[in-house]
């Protein structure tokens, strides 16, 4: 029983950290995909070098990750403010062409970042870009200025 409540206790640990710590590290994964990676590795670790070299214990707490892992994401998908908390949300780090600072300084994220993504996807000049969105899972969209 103790090794389940270890894996729950982890799991919530290690998901509102990655959350809260910042978006921009692994943009690729979602908070999620941290959780499981961490969690799942390091119950692996524990079970062939820790102290306890039991299977059933390692298979017992990946199971309770997992499972875990599919109660959580059943109830985002029903509840909107619970997604909120565990995925986030879109952040405006440009609005009709004025920078929103105190986003950026507490996103730590700098103008050259979102540049940087406004060239990946043909824009050359930050006159060109209307709005910046920081979205869920750490990349930066742009919507370009229309055409006068």
């Amino acid at each position: 029983m103790s090794t389940i409540i270890h894996a729950v206790v982890g799991y919530f640990w290690l998901l509102f950290t990655v959350r809260f710590l910042t978006r921009r590290p692994g943009a690729q994964m979602t908070p999620f995909e941290f959780v499981l990676v961490f969690l799942m590795g390091g119950v692996i670790i524990l079970s062939t070098v820790g102290n306890d070299h039991s299977e059933t214990n390692a298979v017992i707490a990946v199971i309770t990750v997992a499972l875990l892992h599919r109660l959580v994401s059943s109830i985002a998908v029903r509840s909107k403010r619970f997604a909120m908390i565990v995925e986030g949300m879109p952040l405006v780090l440009m609005d009709r062409g004025k920078w929103r600072t105190d986003i950026l300084r507490k996103m730590r994220i700098q103008d050259d970042d979102v540049m940087a993504a406004a060239r990946a996807k043909g824009t050359k000049s930050l006159e060109d870009v209307r709005y910046a969105v920081l979205e869920r899972l750490g990349s930066v969209s742009t919507i370009k200025e229309k055409k006068k």
